[in-house]
């Protein structure tokens, strides 16, 4: 499903003084809350039709006109809303009381003071917006809703002045490219993906190369090439495809590192896509990086799918935990057997700091030789399938086991972090956050099925209606694997008994199910 976006790269100055205008998003926001961003947003039916634009649009180059009059609607639509700047002369030429009132009408919840808002800007204008098409990016394929985006280039207009009114986003403010990248190395704010890479390629404040190298970025995603998505700095996510679970369908392959580089899970088992990592591999060699080695958080097949490929191609031992080390097939180079608490030497940090390193978190229960790694200086931590943000994380026994699945969230809720970065979904910043979520989750799901084998003994076909009631019936094979791990950690704590797949509450049960007001839920 994609979602179509515009966003402006608002510039001021020239040279090493050309300064881009980034906006903070309030924390409060689903989407990207407490990132920086450049002021856009999603476009609305007041932009104006689209008239079918690819689904594989890599640039604006190709789309039809009036999706890209949508595009520039939108953009200037939303720069306006979320910074009060006009770049139509004629939409200027408005007294700045009514332009406040026209704003105030914009954002407001009402959809018909909205648009005659829109209308009345709209009346005023003297022309086409005074922008400049970027580039084009759509959200790689990690998560269901994707966002295709529209970037452009537009000059702060003499006179103009940006005001960031507080609710969706906080605050805003003009720096140069090279100290927003500076401060978010620093670990001192975080950025949205695509703007971090659009930074880094106007680092040197010449406008013109910069257009040529966003097409040719953008260009390059449209024929398939990887994305380099960082959520945290020295952790480029790229996404790779995989034969994973539903609603699934790719893993992140982290490589982790800055001059000295750890590939972290390249789980993709098809040439193509191997090759696809492999043309990513070869630039970052290019560009003066080493790779050191291959890492894997564990064994199953999403996640070791080009172990062998990459150790073979470019000569690099593999670190895993042992488990996984005699799980993997053979053909790959073995390094360091991992345990939990050992540490790989990273090298410097992004923002020059030394003793950068990689920890390992022995996190079992998913599956029983998984590790998730925290590096040191951003307190970032590679999750693994301890958590997924597109879902929830299977547990099948007999290789899972829910308590001690169960033991390893509680680890991860008592470690120190900042970004969590998941296989399998975007990050999050607020890694606890989700931590917790995902225990409070599984508590109310064990708490619910406790509910379910009290009121008579069942199977698992029997109890899963009303234990799952909010999946689908096309996910109940899996569904179905999970509440035999929640059957057997019950039976584990006394609570339920087996007889040939028939499972009944004991009185330890009866007792808690009528003590704990929640277990009605």
């Amino acid at each position: 499903m994609d979602r179509f976006a515009a966003a402006i790269a608002l510039h001021r100055g020239s040279g090493s003084d050309l300064e881009v205008f980034l906006v903070h998003r309030s924390p409060d926001l689903r989407f990207f809350g407490d990132y920086l961003a450049m002021p856009g947003g999603v476009r609305s039916p007041m932009d104006g039709p689209d008239d079918g634009e690819s689904e594989d649009a890599g640039t604006a180059v190709g789309v039809g006109r009036a999706d890209a009059r949508a595009m520039r609607q939108c953009a200037t639509r939303e720069l306006f809303e979320e910074t009060g700047v006009l770049l139509d002369a004629g939409m200027r030429s408005l007294p700045a009381r009514r332009r406040a009132e026209l704003r105030r009408g914009l954002l407001a919840r009402d959809e018909a003071v909205a648009e005659e808002a829109w209308r009345e800007l709209h009346s005023a204008s003297a022309g086409p917006p005074e922008l400049v098409d970027l580039c084009r990016i759509r959200t790689p394929a990690f998560t269901p809703v994707r966002y295709d985006t529209q970037f452009f280039l537009a000059e702060l207009p003499h006179g103009e002045e940006p005001d960031v009114w507080p609710g969706e986003l906080t605050t805003g403010r003009f720096e140069t490219a090279e100290s927003w990248l500076r401060e978010w190395a620093a670990g001192d704010c975080l950025i949205v993906p695509p703007v971090v890479a659009l930074l880094q390629r106007l680092r040197a404040g010449n406008l013109s190369s910069f257009a040529a190298d966003a097409a040719a970025m953008t260009a390059g995603f449209q024929r398939g090439k990887l994305h380099r998505v960082f959520f945290s700095p020295g952790i480029l996510t790229t996404i790779l495809n995989t034969p994973t679970l539903p609603p699934a369908t790719t893993t992140n392959c982290a490589i982790v590192g800055t001059d000295r580089l750890f590939i972290v899970d390249p789980g993709a088992p098809e040439a193509v896509d191997q090759a696809l990592l492999f043309e990513l591999l070869d630039e970052l060699r290019h560009e003066g990086a080493s790779l050191e080695a291959v890492i894997s958080t564990h064994h199953h097949r999403d996640h070791v799918g080009a172990v062998n490929a990459v150790s073979q191609r470019y000569q690099l031992p593999v670190h895993a935990h042992g488990i996984t080390m005699e799980r993997l097939e053979p053909g790959f180079l073995r390094g360091r057997v991992l345990a939990d608490g050992d540490r790989i030497d990273l090298g410097t940090a992004p923002d020059g700091s030394p003793d950068w390193y990689l920890e390992a978190i022995f996190t079992p229960g998913h599956d029983r030789g998984h590790l998730a790694f925290r590096e040191s200086r951003y307190k970032a931590l590679i999750a693994g399938d301890m958590i997924s943000t597109v879902a929830t994380i299977i547990i099948d026994p007999p290789e899972g086991h829910l308590q001690t699945y169960m033991n390893s969230l509680y680890r991860l809720l008592a470690t120190e972090m900042t970004t969590l970065l998941p296989a399998h979904g975007p990050a999050v910043p607020d890694g606890k956050k989700i931590v917790e979520a995902f225990i409070t989750h599984r508590e109310l799901r064990q708490r619910t099925l406790r509910a379910a084998v009290a009121e008579g003994p069942n199977t698992v076909a029997g109890l899963l209606p009303n234990v799952y009631r909010d999946v689908s019936e096309a996910m109940y094979p899996y569904a179905a694997r999970v509440l035999l791990a929640g059957l057997e950690q019950l039976a584990e704590a006394g609570e339920v008994a087996d007889s040939d797949g028939v499972w009944t509450a004991t009185t330890t049960m009866a007792q808690r199910v009528s003590g704990d007001p929640c277990d009605s839920a």
